[in-house]
């Protein structure tokens, strides 16, 4: 273990002090890092920004061939941060370990690849000052300086119009499960919980589940958002969220009744293209080789049908993306990230689904000591 500081520990309080009343911080901030230290020099440029200081930081180098220790170095003096290096195991190894070793009341989790709003911890005192929580979560927006791509992503796992709805937020098809790029927990909560549990995709969502299960107080926190960068191309997208598919088969397993109807909605729009697909195969067939006119015209009308259901929904991703984020061309990319995210999830989940469920194959994720970032 390599660390800037070491501290002794304090015992929680049901509720955070404000600052300037207790002697330590009442928030530790757990990141995780892996190959990314120009991602973490800009997380800790938005953490020296914020407005409340009743914090302290906890940077978990896990494996990395690329540190970022000297990143961290630069902002010793303007941040209470604490650095360490361990064995590559896994984003939930890596905050389980900077858990063990922070102090404050309550563990804010973060993802590299987040930026913080100024007024970020502030809104995290108000909410809790306000109605007290056991854990917590906030939304995630674009920020401006986005590239074109990033900016569609975000749409796509944001929008109602595709599994957005799933992750919370104002409008919302499920409760509220709070994600790790942006996740609070009590300490006492934490340790009832023992922490993530060692599992390759879906570790936070496990948590989450655990939370309800043990009859915790969580709630999403609206105004303790953050910019959230997400992947930087399609193809890092489309892994990232086949994962995600893959990993809702592990969770049902680990977590019987906790799939609703909502979590298998991408399954059934891959499903459904899949036959828009084949009946457009089967409508070109009639249409050229049809033996009589009629079986040609019914195969050009299954051409167009089978066309213009895709084509509607890709229009009405395009105006409304172009309208939320005020750019024609993100409304655009919008339309590929929004399928890819759909079918994406969608086949992780039919793959895991006939691997787990008919196969009764081991599932990826438990136990598995290859490299967990991808």
């Amino acid at each position: 273990m390599n660390a800037m500081k070491t501290k002794q520990s304090q015992v929680t309080t049901p509720l955070p002090e404000k600052e300037g009343q207790g002697g330590g911080s009442v928030y530790s901030i757990i990141i995780p890092v892996y190959n990314r230290p120009d991602e973490v020099d800009e997380l800790l440029a938005s953490l020296c920004t914020q407005t409340s200081r009743n914090f302290d930081v906890h940077i978990i180098e896990d494996g990395s061939d690329i540190p970022c220790k000297s990143v961290c170095d630069r902002y010793a003096d303007r941040l209470d941060l604490n650095y360490y290096v361990k064995p590559n195991g896994g984003p939930g190894a890596a905050r389980n370990y900077g858990a063990e070793r922070a102090e404050g009341d309550y563990f804010i989790v973060l993802d590299s690849d987040v930026v913080l709003p100024e007024g970020y911890i502030a809104a995290i005192d108000e909410e809790l000052h306000r109605e007290p929580a056991d854990a917590f979560g906030g939304p995630d927006r674009s920020h401006p300086d986005f590239t074109p791509v990033q900016k569609a992503i975000s749409y796509a796992m944001t929008s109602f119009f595709t599994t957005g709805g799933i992750r919370g937020g104002k409008k919302k098809l499920d409760k509220f499960y709070p994600r790790s790029f942006n996740m609070g927990v009590s300490r006492q909560l934490w340790q009832q919980l023992g922490g993530f549990r060692k599992m390759r995709f879906g570790e936070d969502i496990d948590f989450s589940i655990r939370i309800f299960k043990a009859g915790a107080c969580c709630r999403l926190f609206p105004n303790a958002w953050v910019w959230h960068k997400r992947r930087t191309d399609f193809c890092r997208f489309f892994r990232q969220v086949r994962n995600s598919g893959a990993a809702r088969i592990n969770l049902h397993l680990l977590h019987p009744g906790s799939m609703k109807l909502v979590h298998m909605l991408p399954a059934l729009f891959t499903l459904g293209c899949l036959v828009l697909v084949i009946l457009f195969v089967f409508g070109m067939l009639l249409y050229f080789f049809g033996p009589d006119h009629m079986n040609q015209a019914f195969g050009f009308a299954l051409c167009e049908l089978t066309v213009l259901l895709p084509l509607l929904y890709g229009l009405l991703i395009f105006v409304d993306s172009s309208l939320q984020n005020r750019s024609l061309w993100v409304g655009l990319l919008s339309v590929p990230a929004a399928f890819i995210q759909l079918i994406g999830y969608g086949t992780g989940f039919l793959s895991a689904a006939w691997h787990r469920l008919v196969l009764k194959q081991k599932g990826e994720g438990f136990d598995d000591n290859e490299r967990l970032y991808k």
